[in-house]
């Protein structure tokens, strides 16, 4: 399959829920201590021998470390940006209209942004300030911000069948469920002994959520009986940066971490590491899973390259 290789270091990349050859990435300059940003929209080539199509590229003043793509508006994006900004693409507009809209709440970096999935109009952004937003495409300003964590929020996430429900991971070593209709967070689990880095909720158990920790694991936990985790995860040699759920197999769950490696899991079996990939020669940092195509898999590292592959394909392979 391709490889992109990107200006500055990769920091997040993201399928497109429309159209399943399209993805896109970010990235930050001076692996996001200082310096530029710059969101690249990519499509997959037609064939794998050749290069990717770069559709469209947006460039920021400070870096950019996240990037969600609307659930309802098929050319719109929102990239989260160190600047503490949250910025909307449209891509059917000239470069010179973007962004459509700059969102300026967050006194600190945005690390992460998740487009709702359920009710389609609204997104969460978290922050290294300590704080979640909740935001929808037609208002200037966030509708409510959630502030329980001790230290940076490093990733908020939907449930994918709860309209009003998501889960929030934190470098105070706690994960936190929300629901919007509550004055504060309904469950508050201590996933780890270190930093949790990364959350995600399975696709076909609503119950069932996935943290990725500095302590180099991921743990899987379901939210009814969340004393113990369901499985422990190791096998990463250093902290997991992120994890994500197959949305189409119930069991299996992608990892990438400061190893530079991304593993493969399924969380049901006693040998859960199923697969091993080394094709980063730097920090791998943003990773997901295709929604339309089953099995297909992008990642992006420090290194500065975008692979996307297959599950069981070499990610290097031409």
């Amino acid at each position: 399959m391709p490889v992109f290789k990107t200006p500055f270091n990769g920091y997040s990349v993201k399928f497109s829920p429309f159209y399943e050859s399209r993805l896109a990435v970010a990235t930050a300059q001076n692996f996001g201590i200082l310096g530029n940003g710059r969101v690249h929209i990519l499509d997959l080539p037609p064939t794998p021998s050749s290069p990717f199509v770069e559709l469209a590229s947006f460039d920021t003043a400070d870096g950019v470390y996240d990037v969600a793509w609307s659930e309802s508006h098929d050319s719109l994006l929102v990239a989260a940006v160190a600047d503490g900004s949250l910025k909307i693409y449209d891509l059917s507009l000239p470069p010179t209209s973007n962004p459509i809209r700059s969102l300026q709440e967050h006194s600190r970096e945005v690390q992460s942004v998740d487009y709702n999935p359920v009710r389609r109009d609204s997104f969460v952004s978290s922050s290294w300030d300590d704080s979640i937003k909740l935001w929808t495409l037609d208002r200037p300003t966030s509708i409510r911000s959630f502030q329980e964590h001790a230290y940076c929020v490093y990733a908020a996430v939907w449930n994918p069948r709860h309209a009003d429900v998501f889960a929030s991971a934190s470098g105070d070593c706690t994960l936190r469920v929300w629901d919007v209709r509550e004055p504060g967070s309904t469950m508050v689990v201590a996933a780890h002994e270190f930093e949790i880095l990364s959350c995600d909720w399975n696709k076909y158990d609503d119950c069932v959520i996935a943290t990725a920790s500095v302590d180099k694991s991921v743990r899987v936990w379901d939210i009814r009986t969340y004393r113990t985790p369901l499985a422990v995860l190791n096998g990463h040699g250093y902290a997991v940066r992120k994890v994500k759920f197959s949305p189409h197999n119930r069991s299996f769950l992608v990892s990438c971490s400061y190893d530079m490696t991304v593993c493969a899991w399924d969380y049901m079996v006693e040998d859960a590491r199923i697969g091993q990939y080394g094709h980063h020669t730097e920090f791998a940092v943003g990773l997901d899973m295709s929604v339309l195509v089953e099995g297909l898999i992008a990642s992006t590292g420090w290194d500065e390259l975008v692979y996307v592959w297959q599950y069981g394909s070499d990610p290097r392979a031409p």
